[in-house]
């Protein structure tokens, strides 16, 4: 294949070979991508129905599960429907369209976390100053802020990775489309036009991981001069479900890509992978609703109206 223009499809990592695990890994991703859902969606539903959470932080945690809904609704159908289906088959536009909107959602969902420690220190350490610099306006901005370095960030990498020449085949080592295995296929010297930019985001990414390590390091000393024990456990209730998220996100993203060559391989790779671009969409929204009491009373207040609507809605369409 002399370049891109003559691939129709590229051919994803299959899970496994035998029918009966094929449908094992159907049935596992069909579990989670429904759980991701509910859990998501019923952090969305509660937060937009409940006028108490609208602060921002529950704002910017509306963000992030439509953002983790994103992620996990832009992988796991497609591979769930290879392993249905027994095909490994993916179209060249299917594939662009997986990349960028994986690495919209994916770095927008960073940037936002970001933002979210910024919120979290503006509440332990300046909260004289939290309505002035967390105004309503202000929040809008910020979250519009993540939502288009991520469609930006995910344009320039999408236009240029799939500018390359391709003459590698088109057999990718993965179970989605991103930008690495694009540029394992490449046979020209433009890649390090896109390892470039590919540096340029780990150097933004890296500015991101530096203002939230030193946002926590200024909440934590605010928290340890706090006298009361309950001022502790309000402190830490509101910042260890977002810290644990922020560590979980970096952790199977560094167990990704800075792991050494030495000990990687297929199965390893397509493991860390799940871990990374699957896994978080489920944990986050139990992250938060188990260590925050006032999210999770709202929770327990929203799901019977919920039910009651829906018989509501039942009883009229009968009707």
């Amino acid at each position: 294949m002399s370049n891109g223009s003559s691939i129709t499809q590229f051919l994803l990592l299959a899970f496994a070979d035998r029918r009966e695990l094929q449908l094992l890994h159907f049935w596992l991703f069909l579990g989670i991508c429904l759980a991701a859902l509910l859990a998501n969606g019923l952090i969305i539903t509660t937060i937009a129905c409940d006028h108490h959470l609208h602060t921002p932080m529950y704002f910017f945690l509306l963000n992030l599960s439509i953002l983790d809904l994103g992620c996990i609704s832009t992988t796991v159908p497609k591979s769930m429907a290879n392993s249905l289906w027994n095909t490994r088959a993916i179209s060249y536009w299917g594939c662009a369209a997986q990349l960028f909107f994986f690495s919209f959602f994916f770095s927008a969902e960073f940037y936002l976390l970001t933002i979210m420690s910024y919120d979290r220190y503006v509440a332990i350490c300046k909260p004289l100053h939290y309505g002035t610099l967390l105004g309503s306006r202000a929040c809008v901005h910020m979250a519009a802020a993540a939502w288009g370095s991520g469609f930006l960030n995910a344009l320039l990498h999408t236009a240029n990775a799939f500018s390359l020449p391709l003459c590698q085949g088109n057999v990718l080592d993965q179970f989605f489309c991103e930008i690495p295995q694009i540029l394992k296929l490449s046979c020209s010297h433009s890649y390090l036009r896109e390892l470039g930019l590919l540096l340029f985001s780990c150097l933004l990414a890296f500015g991101c991981f530096v203002f939230i390590v030193v946002s926590y390091v200024q909440i934590f000393r605010a928290v340890l001069r706090i006298p009361s024990e309950q001022g502790w456990h309000k402190a830490f209730s509101t910042c260890l479900p977002h810290l644990a998220v922020v560590s979980l996100f970096l952790s199977t993203c560094v167990s990704t890509y800075l792991k050494p060559p030495s000990i990687s391989s297929p199965s390893l790779d397509l493991v860390v992978t799940v871990l990374y671009s699957v896994v978080p969409p489920v944990l986050n929204p139990l992250i938060y609703s188990m260590r925050n009491k006032e999210l999770k009373q709202s929770i327990k207040k929203v799901i019977p109206w919920v039910f009651v609507n829906i018989d509501k809605l039942s009883i009229t369409l009968q009707k």
